[in-house]
């Protein structure tokens, strides 16, 4: 790439000391207003690139347009994504970044916590990084590189195509959501606003991986009614609906159907919270298949065992609520494979060994592609993500950028 300098570190730095986490149990949209200043700081930067119509709208979505500078108007209008917000399991206040230069292959100890010491043998990709600068955080809190990291390239990239004019591309639409982490990026976007043909959401893993396979994802909630009675006269007469949704939960498989017996593509039933006392208890699962009607079966399956546990106490009620979420991007994706073509096109001629995979997860990619929007998942190098030993490789998200700027050319040659 001709005159290409990287920006993507010091935005990185800059975007990761920003706490963006989101509240899942917030009612407001986005659900933690500071997602917001890390917008604000977006869109100004958008606007000193050139980027006339950069915004955020009262939703907290950041929109920008790069215009096709192509004679051909016919062209597709194609849309980075990523998301904003970071994961609520692991604290985002006051990230420190630290970039370690030139790799060694040592252990990293984190300095604010020294328990917390990043290897390669945990972090078996990290061997692959020798050489390169690797950027973690301090100890105390997650990195956000899921997914500021896919910001840093995304305004990396629009910096270089607003410098470099010369660089054939069609009109490209810059969306940045918040909500991700929640489950909820996508639920107020405005598709007639964004007005794009396609899209790549930057929010992968290792180098070279393209992801274009998702879980189909269910919620159910299920909610018990006990039977109160005062503890001190409660003989035969209560029936504690927190012991009998305990008494549930205890008869999923040991060894199957869950998060820490699966892998690939086999599905999974995950409780994530329990909650109640003596006269109402709920249970929050989530559901997860690569194959979309598996869903159905493994929710028929859960209540039959909510069923069973039930048999000996029949006087309860219960609720047994499903909730869709999201859907494989794959049965989108089949119809148009030229999207996942190009960006495999791409990644080989900026010297990158595509790697095909599926996500055992969704990104905003899943719920965009059935919106409309058919959205495959781009390598950025944020790796351990959601946890203290969150790391990304400068050189990772820099070859992002280096596929991106051949992947719009690529567009260019559309039919």
């Amino acid at each position: 790439m001709k005159n290409y300098i990287s920006t993507v570190e010091n935005r990185f730095v800059k975007y990761a000391k920003i706490d963006t986490t989101a509240d899942p149990n917030s009612t407001s949209f986005p659900s933690s207003s500071i997602q917001k200043e890390l917008g604000q700081l977006l869109v100004s930067e958008l606007k000193l690139m050139g980027i006339k119509d950069a915004e955020m709208d009262q939703w907290g979505y950041v929109f920008g347009t790069i215009p096709n500078n192509t004679e051909n108007l016919n062209l597709p209008t194609i849309c980075f994504c990523s998301h904003m917000d970071t994961a609520p399991d692991c604290s985002g206040t006051n990230v420190k970044p630290i970039i370690h230069r030139n790799y060694n292959g040592e252990p990293i100890i984190l300095p604010d916590d020294k328990s917390q010491v990043i290897t390669t043998i945990k972090h078996p990709y990290l061997k692959e990084k020798i050489g390169d600068d690797i950027i973690t955080a301090s100890g105390l809190t997650l990195l956000g590189a899921d997914d500021k990291a896919g910001i840093a390239i995304i305004m990396d990239l629009a910096n270089h195509l607003m410098t470099n004019q010369d660089i054939p591309h069609p009109t490209i639409r810059i969306l940045f959501t918040p909500d991700e982490e929640v489950g909820r990026g996508v639920e107020h976007l405005d598709m007639k606003k964004l007005n794009a043909d396609f899209g790549y959401t930057l929010d992968g893993g290792v180098l070279g991986s393209l992801e274009d396979e998702s879980f189909s994802a269910d919620a159910v909630k299920i909610t018990l009614e006990g039977i109160p009675a005062h503890p001190g006269y409660a003989k035969g007469k209560m029936v504690n609906a927190m012991k009998v949704i305990s008494e549930f939960i205890s008869t999923l498989p040991k060894d199957k159907w869950s998060p820490e017996t699966t892998e690939n593509r086999e599905g999974f039933v995950h409780p994530v919270s329990i909650e109640g006392g003596m006269e109402f208890a709920k249970v929050n699962f989530i559901i997860r298949d690569h194959i979309t009607n598996k869903l159905k079966d493994h929710e028929k399956q859960l209540e039959k065992l909510l069923k069973k546990t039930l048999k000996n106490y029949p006087k309860l009620k219960y609720t047994f609520e499903i909730k869709e979420q999201y859907r494989n991007m794959k049965e989108v994706l089949d119809t148009v494979p030229f999207v996942s073509d190009y960006a495999i096109k791409a990644m080989k001629l900026a010297g990158i060994n595509p790697k095909p995979k599926i996500i055992r997860g969704g990104t905003d990619g899943s719920r965009l592609s059935f919106m409309g929007l058919p959205c495959p998942n781009i390598f950025t190098g944020e790796m351990a993500i959601h946890s203290r030993q969150e790391f990304v490789s400068i050189q990772d998200m820099e070859k992002a950028t280096r596929t991106l700027v051949e992947l719009v050319q690529i567009w260019t040659q559309h039919n």
